[in-house]
């Protein structure tokens, strides 16, 4: 089954002076447990199809089918409730909010599905605990590394127990050392069963996928590497000097 089946998915963005195609007639299909990488250079439209996904934005034209359910047709209340209980989001800049502590910054998606809080409070210290940082949940983000922030916004998408995690250059703003140690933690998680899509401009991180889909002009072609491209790649970043 798949997880994504996106076809012929198109994305136009119209003012009165100009028209852009951000995607064009875009197809693509990742299924269930995989981990793909998408790469490609600025402006490919790398963006617009990781928020297509994430259901945070709507598309012009074409089919989306996100882990069976057909997403073409839903209003936005419908989507918000698919997207909270279905996806899960990594970013760049990690998203955690200054004034909570970990615990609290974790337990925000979950309150927006009402759960109780006995069930909120086991799956947030389970998502810390998974990422490590199940003695600083009492810590607030400005007291931790780079690194363990991004373990935290880990630990706050997989609260919610997502069938697909969404990356955005999860690493972008690491050094090589905290780079290597998320990006282990995000093949754990992707060996314990959840899909995952990540949009990087690092060529070793991309090599560590199951596979690459490369975006130009809004196209999407695949790019397939064998494993021991992904176990060269994994040892190259083991060895890369920190920033």
């Amino acid at each position: 089954m798949y997880m994504l089946d996106m076809q012929s998915v198109a994305k136009v963005f119209r003012t009165e002076q100009v028209t852009t195609h951000a995607l064009r007639s875009l197809d693509l299909r990742v299924h269930e447990r995989e981990f793909v990488a998408v790469t490609g250079p600025s402006g490919s439209g790398k963006s617009t199809f990781l928020n297509i996904a994430g259901l945070l934005e709507t598309f012009t034209s074409g089919t989306y089918t996100l882990d069976g359910d057909d997403v073409s047709a839903l209003d936005d209340n419908a989507r918000s409730r698919l997207r909270n209980q279905k996806i899960g989001f990594i970013f760049q800049g990690f998203n955690l909010i200054p004034d909570l502590t970990l615990f609290d910054n974790v337990d925000v998606p979950l309150l927006y599905r009402g759960m109780p809080a006995g069930e909120r409070r086991e799956r947030i210290e389970g998502a810390l605990e998974r990422v490590g940082l199940g003695s600083r949940m009492k810590h607030y983000p400005n007291e931790l590394s780079g690194g363990q922030q991004q373990r935290a916004a880990i630990a706050r998408a997989l609260a919610g127990s997502p069938r697909l995690l969404l990356a955005d250059e999860p690493t972008g703003n690491l050094d090589s050392e905290m780079a290597q140690s998320v990006m282990e933690l995000m093949e754990q998680i992707n060996a314990a069963g959840t899909t995952i899509i990540m949009v990087t401009h690092d060529p070793l991180l991309a090599a560590r996928a199951h596979r690459n889909v490369h975006i130009v002009d809004g196209q999407a072609t695949n790019v397939m590497h064998d494993s021991t491209t992904s176990n060269n790649a994994r040892a190259q970043h083991v060895h890369a000097p920190t920033a």
